[in-house]
């Protein structure tokens, strides 16, 4: 074996046949033993603060090492929604809530409410539910439905205590 030393590294030589040589292009220094290790740096694309459903959705979907269109599938939307919510162009259709809470294993808004109409709202958010779905499910109007959430009138005892169970 040769050394070349025409630079400061020094480069190991390998006879290949008898008149030609290979360079190999590793440094020659058997006397270190020394393994460095560090973390990987985090994307750019991975966000700093957790604002929005989007955020927490590229963050888990980075996490997971998944494509948007992985992610597409499994919430069985288009690839172009999933762009969508993790660059705050758009917010999920409320249908969706309850898969993306599923994917990301926990609540990604504020669910401790103060109002009555705060409280129907995170009811119906949980369940992916329209207004127009649990007001048919709970026999009554859907402007009705909107006047609790606005915090415009009071649902019956009932209705309250259902909202509560959650």
């Amino acid at each position: 074996m040769k050394c070349n030393s025409g630079s400061d590294a020094e480069y190991s030589d390998t006879l290949f046949s008898d008149h030609h040589r290979i360079r190999t292009n590793r440094v020659a220094l058997p006397f270190s033993h020394i393994t460095l290790k560090t973390q990987k740096p985090l994307s750019s694309a991975y966000p700093t603060t957790l604002n929005t459903i989007g955020d927490h959705l590229r963050k888990r979907r980075l996490d997971l090492e998944l494509f948007q269109k992985d992610v597409a599938k499994m919430l069985g939307v288009g690839e172009p929604s999933i762009y969508n919510w993790e660059n705050n162009l758009a917010e999920p259709a409320i249908k969706y809530i309850p898969k993306i809470i599923k994917f990301l294993g926990h609540v990604p808004f504020k669910t401790s409410t103060k109002s009555t109409g705060e409280k129907i709202v995170t009811y119906r958010k949980l369940r992916g539910l329209s207004q127009k779905k649990l007001a048919c499910h709970l026999g009554i109007d859907p402007c009705t439905l909107s006047k609790w959430e606005r915090n415009k009138r009071l649902p019956s005892k009932r209705v309250l205590k259902e909202i509560e169970r959650t």
